[in-house]
């Protein structure tokens, strides 16, 4: 629910309604690693608050997904605002309550944005503890706190519209660069990262989106245990796809990879998440029949640009990005333009204003079941 400081989400739907391709390329931005932590913390003396900062989710930066994707927006923010960007890659949770700290006593930054809801309880008490510091919180927000900036990505409806692809191209007739599908068969598969519960919640919602095309549809579901691990997601697609998956969807960050590579190897196919991956994994694009994306970089670059502008009221408190925002959709690879049937156009379109209806209401909610 939002209160009235909801902004008038316009710089979203600039060009997230569309959600084309190059709203959703990776960034090519340097990263600052764990390594160099200490040298970006403490060195610096208090200054004006210009600059912006960025905590990556335990997967880390170069994820080709969320993290990057994450970034990529307040990169752009940051260029049109003559800013700096200090991207930070800490992989483990529990020293999210330190570098927070450390980063809000810097005084130099006009939004510290935050990568996942991983972050909630660390950013819960410093962001009462450093009340002057504006945040931005990633899958999550805190409740009575004005400075924080929380987005509640829909992620229940992307994985829904994920689920509406799989189910309407399992029974379609695809071949490209020697991978094909199996129209007489009626299986497609999941590969979550970690088994927690926002990752369950992706699982259900695609489930429920291939039932919603077509309840004879077989979902095969695992896990890998990790959002880094690819040989680990590897392995459980290639046993889906022996159990007679043609088409699988991940929801495991970095990891993801290797269900793209384990499609490659089995002669199947793959659907992306967060962003294009058939962009930002290049190297897959020919199993990767399109991805469920969402307008993660438009966020970022809107926080930015508020807190560039000091407009931070225009951000405060809850905010979301959905199907109705036009901050979440599906589309279809570089390799598979124009060359896959109308059924799936058809399908995602009748979807998406069911949605908007109130037509769908799913078990899970964006962030847990």
């Amino acid at each position: 629910m939002q209160d009235s400081s909801t902004p008038n989400h316009g710089d979203i739907q600039r060009s997230s309604a569309r959600l084309n391709r190059r709203s959703f390329l990776g960034t090519g931005a340097a990263v600052v690693g764990a390594g160099a932590l200490a040298g970006c913390l403490g060195d610096d003396e208090a200054g004006d608050r210009n600059d912006f900062a960025i905590v990556s989710s335990p997967a880390g930066f170069d994820d080709n997904a969320f993290n990057d994707n994450a970034l990529e927006g307040l990169e752009e923010a940051a260029e049109e605002f003559d800013r700096e960007v200090n991207a930070v890659e800490e992989t483990e949770e529990a020293e999210y309550q330190s570098v927070q700290a450390e980063l809000a006593e810097q005084q130099r930054y006009s939004v510290i944005v935050l990568v996942g809801f991983n972050h909630f309880d660390a950013l819960e008490t410093n962001a009462v503890e450093y009340e002057d510091q504006n945040w931005m919180l990633i899958n999550d927000h805190v409740e009575g706190q004005d400075n924080v900036s929380g987005w509640i990505e829909m992620n229940n409806e992307m994985s829904f519209l994920a689920g509406v692809a799989a189910g309407t191209l399992t029974t379609a007739d695809i071949s490209h660069a020697g991978s094909s599908t199996d129209p007489s068969g009626t299986t497609v598969g999941f590969v979550g990262g970690e088994d927690i519960d926002l990752i369950n919640a992706f699982e259900q919602s695609y489930i429920e989106g291939v039932e919603w095309v077509n309840d004879d549809v077989e979902v095969l579901t695992g896990y890998g245990g990790s959002f880094s691990d690819t040989s680990a997601a590897r392995d459980v697609a290639e046993s889906q796809i022996d159990d007679g998956a043609d088409i699988v969807w991940h929801a495991a960050s970095a990891a993801g990879r290797g269900v793209f590579a384990a499609a490659q190897n089995e002669d199947r196919f793959a659907l992306g998440v967060d962003v294009d991956q058939s962009v930002t994994a290049e190297q897959y694009a020919d199993v990767i029949l399109g991805s469920a994306v969402k307008a993660l970089n438009e966020a970022t670059y809107q926080v930015g640009a508020a807190a560039a502008q000091d407009d931070w009221g225009s951000v405060s408190g809850e905010q979301n990005l959905s199907i109705e925002q036009g901050g979440i959709d599906f589309i279809t690879g570089q390799q598979f333009e124009g060359a896959l049937p109308a059924a799936l156009d058809d399908s995602l379109e009748e979807a998406k204003q069911a949605f908007i209806d109130g037509e769908i209401e799913l078990t899970c909610g964006p962030t847990g079941c």
